[in-house]
């Protein structure tokens, strides 16, 4: 008969993605795609179940398709529809305890995949230049969407601990990028001018959109040998780029705000309806965030199709020329460096004293 997959979060862009690419792996034999609003994309022949998983029918739902295996992508920074942050929070946390909590009294549950992000680490000054998946977090996200990630994976842990016959994958995406991409910093580089923090240049990683979906199929399905699919994995692609590259590859100009202004910008930003400018990504666009990914390798057996840098690139492809050639561009930030003062931290711009980006900037071409 194959697997019995449910998906939450069927209506949003990367589940119904997920859902249409399920179904054509063999070892699936039927897709329950789950959300509380219906898609506006097609799910191909899954069964599309309208249920709110913050209610206690998705319990009914489990049980009556006896369902095996888990894909929980209704975790998320933005809401569909007209729902706002207060929505957000309660599905990602509520939800994910009911859903939880379903699959707890669910016998025929054997298989949970859930999405996380690397924002569980969050973003400092004091940060370790690359996180680990055992890395001690020094400083806890205190709201947004990184906060709701870190109370959904302490709920999973309980529940792993309660049905420790359940494999259980938690998967925590850097940025997702991608031509179909709708996450609050594509909204950013969607932007005609980049505001960006007085004095840093932080170090971002990006993870292309169809390799997340790829590794939510190794995830889901049996594990190859010599490979293991349960557990914590930090999925990137690889290598790491400045926010002085993206802004060349976009041919976009960056306006340098001072950090107590940021604030201000990204407010006005929201009001407008350009980005969800949120103090998470202020911190992110500040001090920036790059994670090991040896266990993604190593353990899971998955190696991305995209580096952090590719991945860009396609991105940048799909949205078009922007305000300046990236040529010119790259000699306009470049002749801005030659001004940084000898001396000051790797990755750290403009006058004055700062602690700049963590750790050495790396490697890029100049284009």
């Amino acid at each position: 008969m194959g697997k019995v997959v449910l998906v939450t979060g069927a209506a949003r862009q990367l589940g119904g993605r997920y859902v249409r690419r399920a179904q054509r792996d063999p070892e699936i034999g039927r897709v329950i795609a789950v959300d509380a609003v219906p898609p506006e994309h097609d799910l191909g022949d899954a069964e599309f179940v309208r249920a709110d998983i913050r209610q206690p029918v998705i319990a009914k739902v489990l049980a009556r398709h006896s369902v095996d295996t888990v894909v929980h992508l209704d975790v998320s920074g933005t809401s569909l529809g007209a729902g706002g942050r207060a929505q957000v929070k309660e599905t990602n946390v509520i939800g994910t305890m009911q859903l939880l909590g379903a699959c707890q009294k669910a016998p025929t549950v054997r298989r949970l995949v859930v999405k996380s992000t690397t924002s569980v680490y969050g973003s400092a000054s004091r940060d370790p230049a690359v996180f680990s998946e055992t890395t001690p977090v020094k400083s806890l996200p205190s709201g947004g969407f990184a906060k709701d990630a870190v109370e959904v994976e302490g709920y999973v842990r309980g529940f792993a601990r309660r049905r420790p016959d359940v494999a259980v994958a938690v998967l925590r995406f850097a940025n997702i990028l991608g031509p179909t991409a709708d996450s609050p910093l594509a909204e950013y580089f969607g932007l005609p001018v980049l505001p960006t923090v007085l004095g840093y240049d932080p170090r971002l990683q990006f993870v292309h959109e169809d390799d997340v979906i790829d590794v939510l199929m190794a995830a889901s399905t049996e594990a190859r040998r010599g490979t293991l699919n349960s557990g914590t994995f930090n999925i990137a692609g690889d290598g790491v780029l400045l926010l002085s590259q993206t802004a060349r590859r976009l041919g976009k100009p960056i306006v340098p705000v001072l950090l107590p202004a940021v604030t201000w910008v990204g407010r006005l930003l929201r009001t407008a309806g350009l980005s969800d400018f949120s103090r998470e990504q202020i911190r992110l666009l500040t001090h920036g965030r790059v994670v090991d990914t040896r266990q993604m390798r190593d353990t899971l057996g998955f190696t991305p199709t995209y580096s952090t840098a590719e991945t860009f690139h396609d991105f940048a492809r799909s949205r078009g020329p922007g305000l300046l050639p990236p040529d010119r561009m790259g000699r306009a930030v470049d002749r801005l460096a030659e001004l940084v003062p000898p001396g000051r931290p790797a990755g750290a711009v403009g006058p004055g004293p700062g602690p700049g980006a963590r750790g050495p900037a790396v490697a890029g071409e100049r284009t």
